[in-house]
């Protein structure tokens, strides 16, 4: 494929649990195909690292249906890490999932009612859990894409990690 004259690549088909085997071979993929041509990575983002991975090793664009299929499930994502919003915990919390995120969920209801949603089945809290994690993994890529830019890459991704992955 690095040969062939084609507007740009899609890296797929890696699964793996591995960290450092996914970073791998993802450098060595890249490694291999023209630099100046895009490069998306499918399938990679069920885990926030994810999208660190991609960008450390040179992937431009990312795509994966896991941020929607776990919000769908209860599971959103936070700057301190992924919570299930069917806990109790969040039962009588009338404040927002995230207080710093400016997605449509955040900004106009609360947890509470986010939870009520998930326990009588309503599809509108799949719908507003959905909305909050693509909202989180783009204003995630935005910031990765910043901090590229502000040459502090390395920084920006072990503050996102030690927050998001210590608990």
């Amino acid at each position: 494929m690095a040969t062939q004259p084609v507007d740009g690549y899609g890296i797929g088909s890696l699964y793996t649990t591995e960290t450092d085997e996914t970073a791998n071979i993802i450098k060595l993929t890249n490694e291999i195909i023209p630099q100046d041509k895009p490069r998306h990575l499918l399938g990679m983002g069920s885990e926030p690292r994810d999208l660190f991975i991609g960008a450390k090793y040179g992937c431009d664009t990312f795509d994966c249906v896991a941020p929607t299929r776990q919000a769908r499930n209860g599971a959103l994502y936070t700057p301190h890490g992924r919570v299930n919003i069917k806990n109790a915990r969040f039962r009588e919390l009338f404040e927002p999932v995230d207080p710093d995120c400016d997605c449509y969920l955040c900004q106009n209801f609360t947890a509470a009612y986010l939870h009520h949603l998930f326990k009588v089945d309503e599809i509108t809290g799949k719908t507003l859990a959905s909305i909050h994690n693509e909202r989180f993994v783009v204003r995630t890529t935005d910031k990765i894409r910043q901090s590229i830019l502000d040459d502090s890459f390395d920084e920006y991704m072990a503050d996102f990690m030690a927050k998001y992955y210590t608990k």
